[in-house]
């Protein structure tokens, strides 16, 4: 259920920024630029020729400031639909696959269109949730994605569409979006939507929505003010861009939530124009290994920790051994990543599991000495290392 914040508490708490506050974009030397289905495709009506032009011609600029930018691009199942006729986005995993597979032929090549007027190359990058949950081909996206920037290449992302399944999606681009922020360590995250930013209801049908200016990452009050999906033509809503930041800020880059249809609105950022909402980080940088664990969307198990377990990885940042754990849930190996959850069921952390789930099982409230004698070896006294673990 969806809970709205009193006007006044949110007009307390997220109060206009004064006068002098800058965009979040000023001084960002590596910016993600995420736009949305509805922005490409003209509400689904097919490729927006202008729109993208203009969207082509504000990169180019920042790029002559020295900026490097990626654009992660929604819109190969949107153009798909509208190449074939399609008037309902349809629910079989095949069919969106055929669209997207379709869309992506169009949507590349406008891009590369556009890019070439001025002089600038671009490179079509389809990933999956595997490519980033595999530690080797995340390294390797990222040092393909650097390469890239370095040549002055504008890579264009999008999901590999025609190759995932609902199991493996990254369930939409904000989403993606901030997992290429994480890769590639950008300063700022920009999403172009098409709303002006974030409000503490649904302007389109609330008229005394408050519009929000600036807040933190990660704030769960802006997840509580979010609502769902705002168009038939996308599939993510506000709270999908709200979650979007707080991943973001997990390394340190900011998020800026703006209309893609905002005259120069990318240039007018960069100028350091406050346009939109500012969601900024606040927190101190992960490290690039927890990074990687952080960014995991799914896992195939959970270990549930008592009261005293996750008190002492929340405030001593130790490892987690056997006997803090109180039950052992899904399927997984030795190396695998694991969510380690409260006793309600809330996520604190996730890491690599040093033992099997059915190890795991017989060891759990078990001290550590005890491991041998009860499995016959012991490779690790932790269940988790505190090095292979992340806080969330």
């Amino acid at each position: 259920m969806k809970v709205l914040l009193p006007q006044w508490w949110v007009i307390k708490k997220f109060s206009m920024k004064s006068p002098e506050f800058k965009s979040l974009v000023l001084d960002a030397k590596v910016i993600v630029v995420k736009v949305g289905s509805s922005l490409v495709t003209n509400d689904g009506n097919g490729l927006d020729q202008t729109a993208i032009a203009a969207w082509a011609a504000q990169v180019a600029t920042l790029a002559q400031q020295g900026r490097q930018i990626v654009l992660v691009s929604s819109g190969a199942v949107a153009e798909g639909m509208q190449r074939l006729g399609w008037k309902k986005r349809p629910t079989a995993v095949n069919e969106l696959q055929a669209a997207a597979a379709v869309g992506q032929m169009g949507l590349v090549q406008m891009y590369e269109s556009c890019f070439s007027q001025h002089r600038l190359h671009t490179a079509q990058v389809l990933l999956t949730h595997d490519d980033l949950a595999d530690r080797k081909r995340y390294l390797n996206a990222r040092s393909t994605l650097r390469t890239l920037l370095d040549m002055k290449v504008i890579p264009i992302i999008n999901e590999n569409d025609t190759v995932v399944t609902d199991e493996i999606r990254f369930g939409d681009n904000d989403t993606l979006a901030s997992l290429v922020a994480n890769l590639i360590e950008a300063d700022t995250l920009v999403i172009l939507t098409d709303q002006q930013g974030l409000y503490s209801a649904d302007p389109r049908k609330d008229s005394n929505a408050t519009f929000i200016q600036h807040a933190t990452a990660g704030d769960l009050a802006l997840e509580q003010m979010a609502s769902g999906a705002g168009s038939s033509v996308g599939t993510g809503g506000m709270l999908t861009k709200i979650l979007a930041a707080k991943r973001a800020a997990r390394s340190g880059a900011h998020t800026v939530i703006a209309s893609g249809r905002e005259k120069d609105v990318l240039v007018r950022l960069s100028a350091g124009e406050a346009i939109g909402t500012h969601l900024e980080a606040t927190q101190m940088k992960t490290a690039a290994r927890k990074q990687w664990l952080a960014d995991h969307l799914r896992m195939t198990g959970k270990l549930v920790l008592d009261a005293g377990a996750v008190k002492v990885l929340r405030s001593e940042g130790k490892s987690l051994l056997p006997i803090g754990v109180t039950a052992v849930e899904g399927y997984f190996e030795r190396g695998d990543v694991v969510a380690c959850v409260d006793a309600q069921g809330t996520e604190i952390a996730r890491g690599l599991v040093n033992y099997s789930a059915s190890e795991a099982a017989r060891i759990m409230r078990k001290p550590s000495h005890e491991i041998e004698t009860i499995l016959g070896y012991m490779d690790e006294a932790e269940l988790i290392h505190r090095d292979s673990l992340v806080l969330l």
